[in-house]
């Protein structure tokens, strides 16, 4: 059974842990493999952000973070970033934490999602984003240096939340 619920400062070791794991193989995504501790949890815990936690048997598994994809006159186009501890996945932590990103994000009043960067060798992140409703509505050729693959292509993912 997995619990999510808003991320605390009680979180931020847990959460460090995960974005670690998930960011330092630098192939999903586009951010520094050797980003230290409290820049990470800057760019997670960013003003205007809204971070959550996926907690099971007392541990942190999974984290999210909502805001707006623009400001202004775009802020009302959601954007997410999701990480699942590595030792946890193929668990449905992913899809849970994607519903409960989808629900919040129309609580909040937002009128779509946008994902800006998914990477097109992530596989399984697609395959979910797919199945919760999201279409790939553009692709940036070349646009992401995969350390094992080389330049391969990144998806703009959309949704509408009305």
């Amino acid at each position: 059974m997995v619990q999510i619920r808003p991320a605390t400062a009680a979180d931020r070791d847990a959460i460090w842990d995960i974005f670690r794991e998930v960011v330092t193989p630098g192939d999903t995504y586009a951010l520094d493999p050797g980003m230290s501790r409290p820049d990470a949890l800057e760019y997670w815990f960013e003003a205007g952000t809204r971070t959550y936690v996926a907690e099971s048997s007392g541990h942190i598994v999974g984290t999210y973070i909502l805001r707006p994809n623009q400001s202004g006159g775009g802020s009302h186009v959601a954007n997410a970033a999701f990480m699942v501890a590595p030792d946890v996945r193929a668990q449905g932590i992913g899809r849970e934490m994607g519903h409960h990103c989808l629900s919040e994000a129309q609580r909040l009043g937002f009128r779509a999602m946008q994902f800006n960067f998914v990477v097109s060798t992530n596989k399984s992140a697609i395959r979910l984003w797919k199945q919760l409703g999201f279409k790939i509505v553009g692709t940036l050729p070349h646009a992401f240096r995969h350390p094992k693959k080389g330049y391969v292509d990144v998806y703009l993912m959309y949704r509408s939340l009305v």
